[in-house]
């Protein structure tokens, strides 16, 4: 089984989407974790109105990592009503998902590299993250997800938990 690291947003009613696209990721293999919700100011989305609702998703699944983009995700975020604007990549959304790890493999799917970058560029991604699986280590850096995610202070990154979401009730 694969292990696949994702990272979830919305700022369209997240109150709904996380939890419901974490629903539908149960029909692509096993959740084995998912983070707290984390509540965070957008990063490069100029003009929305919204903070965004943040957790990961650590799924166990038989997909490769294209087909998780291209048939879990794909059908997720396309049956949660994401729209993607070519003119404005960071526009509000009602979910985004991303793998940011794939097992320990350093790899491309379409445009993306995974692990994804933002790991450790962003605490709204490392947190949850770290949350998942804190002893992981980033294949690239070495550090484990607790190091990383300990580099970032909540307060200057305007990264909060968030008691709007409990993805674990969801759990089995």
């Amino acid at each position: 089984m694969n292990r696949v690291y994702l990272g979830l947003g919305s700022n369209i009613d997240p109150e709904t989407n996380l939890p419901n696209a974490v629903l539908e990721l149960q029909k692509y293999g096993r959740i084995a974790a998912v983070s707290r919700v984390w509540e965070t100011k957008p990063v490069n989305c100029p003009g929305s109105p919204e903070n965004f609702l943040n957790a990961a998703v650590l799924l166990e699944t038989s997909l490769s990592a294209i087909a998780v983009r291209l048939e879990a995700i794909a059908a997720i975020e396309s049956g949660l009503g994401r729209v993607r604007d070519p003119a404005n990549r960071n526009a509000p959304r009602t979910i985004d998902i991303d793998v940011a790890l794939f097992n320990d493999e350093i790899l491309q799917i379409e445009h993306r590299p995974v692990p994804d970058p933002a790991i450790v560029k962003h605490a709204y991604l490392a947190i949850p993250l770290a949350e998942l699986d804190p002893n992981f280590k980033h294949p690239q850096t070495g550090e484990t997800l607790a190091e990383i995610a300990a580099g970032f202070d909540h307060e200057t990154e305007g990264v909060f938990p968030s008691s709007h979401v409990d993805l674990e009730t969801l759990l089995p």
